[in-house]
C-alpha cells in the first residue's frame, strides 16, 4: 500500500448539506487516524493478504495516531518524513451516514518523494500495489512497473478530466472511481480501458451498486444488505476495494470479487466514523455463503 496515510476529525452534524449559520453546537469532536490507503491497508490483512504501507507522515502528535494505529493493527509501516505535517481532513457526518470530507491539501510539497530503493526493495517482496491518489504516489508508478507487481489504484470522485488522476489512471491494471462526479460514467469507464492498462475498470454507485468493465463488456453489481444498521458511509470505498483486491489476488472472476467489494463496503456502512473496525475473511466469507443461500 502505497500513501494515504493520515487523520480526520470526525464531525456530526444535524444535516447536509449543512445550512449557514454562525455556529453550531455537535457531539464530541473525534479525531482518530485512518484515511484512503490506512483503511485499504486494514481492510486486505483483515482478510489475510501479507500487507506493508509506505507514506509519508509528520512527526506531530497526528503521525504518532498513525504510527500507534499501524502497531495496534500489526500492519508493518515505512514512514517518510513529511515536513509539511501528517496528512488531516475533517470528515461532516450527517444523521443518514452520508459524509463531506474537507480535506487539508496544504501537507504536500512538491519535492516530497517516496524512495525509490525503498520502493523497489517492497516492490520486489510484493505481487501487487495498491497506490493511493496522495502526492507523491505518482512517481512511484513507473519503479514499481519495473519490479513486475500488479497495480491498482482508488480515482475516488474524479471527473475524468482533471489531469492530476491521469498518470494513475492510465497506469494501473485495476482501477476503482465513483461515479459521483461522472455524467457518463461508462463513457469515463471505457475510457480509462481504451486509454491506459486496465484490465478492470469498477466504478462503485453507492446505494445504486457497481458498475465492473472487462474486456470492454460492462456488468452491473447490486449492493447487498448491511448486516446491521447503517450509521454512516466513510470509508465504504476503501472497504469496497480491498474486497474487490482479496478476491482479485485469489484468482476469482470479476464479478465476484465485487460481491466481495459489496459485501465488504455493506459491512463497513455499519461502523460508526469514530471508529476503524473493517470486515474480517471469516465474516465475509460468511456472508458471501449467507447471501446465496
Amino acid at each position: 500500500m502505497l500513501g494515504g496515510a493520515g487523520v480526520d476529525s470526525i464531525v456530526h452534524v444535524p444535516e447536509l448539506p449543512l445550512p449557514y449559520a454562525d455556529s453550531y453546537m455537535v457531539p464530541a469532536i473525534h479525531m482518530r487516524a485512518g484515511q484512503t490507503g490506512d483503511f485499504v491497508a486494514m481492510g486486505v490483512q483483515a482478510l489475510g493478504l501479507r500487507t506493508h504501507h509506505i507514506d509519508l507522515i509528520g512527526e506531530d502528535h497526528e503521525g504518532d495516531l498513525v504510527r500507534a494505529l499501524h502497531r495496534e493493527r500489526g500492519i508493518p509501516f515505512t514512514e517518510v518524513l513529511q515536513r509539511g505535517g501528517t496528512k488531516r481532513a475533517v470528515n461532516l457526518v450527517g444523521p443518514d451516514g452520508r459524509r463531506l470530507s474537507l480535506y487539508d491539501n496544504s501537507r504536500s510539497q512538491d519535492a516530497d518523494r517516496l524512495p525509490t530503493t525503498t520502493v523497489e526493495a517492497l516492490a520486489s517482496v510484493s505481487r501487487h500495489a495498491h497506490v493511493s491518489l496522495t502526492h507523491p504516489c505518482a512517481f512511484a508508478l513507473p519503479t514499481l512497473r519495473t519490479k513486475g507487481v500488479t497495480v491498482s489504484t482508488d480515482l475516488h470522485n474524479w471527473d475524468g478530466a482533471e489531469p492530476y488522476h491521469e498518470a494513475f489512471a492510465y497506469e494501473a491494471d485495476l482501477v476503482f472511481l465513483s461515479t459521483a462526479a461522472l455524467r457518463d460514467p461508462a463513457k469515463t469507464m471505457r475510457q480509462i480501458a481504451a486509454r491506459g492498462r486496465a484490465q478492470v475498470v469498477v466504478a462503485t454507485a453507492g446505494a445504486e451498486g457497481a458498475h465492473v468493465l472487462v474486456g470492454g463488456e460492462l456488468s452491473h453489481v447490486p449492493t447487498v444488505t448491511p448486516p446491521a444498521p447503517v450509521v454512516d458511509s466513510n470509508g465504504a470505498g476503501d472497504a469496497f476495494a480491498s474486497g474487490y483486491l482479496f478476491g482479485w489476488l485469489s484468482g476469482e472472476s470479476p464479478l465476484r470479487c465485487a460481491r466481495y467489494g459489496a459485501i465488504a463496503g455493506a459491512y463497513a456502512c455499519t461502523v460508526p466514523a469514530t471508529r476503524t473496525d473493517v470486515i474480517s475473511r471469516d465474516q465475509l466469507l460468511t456472508l458471501e455463503a449467507d447471501s446465496q443461500a
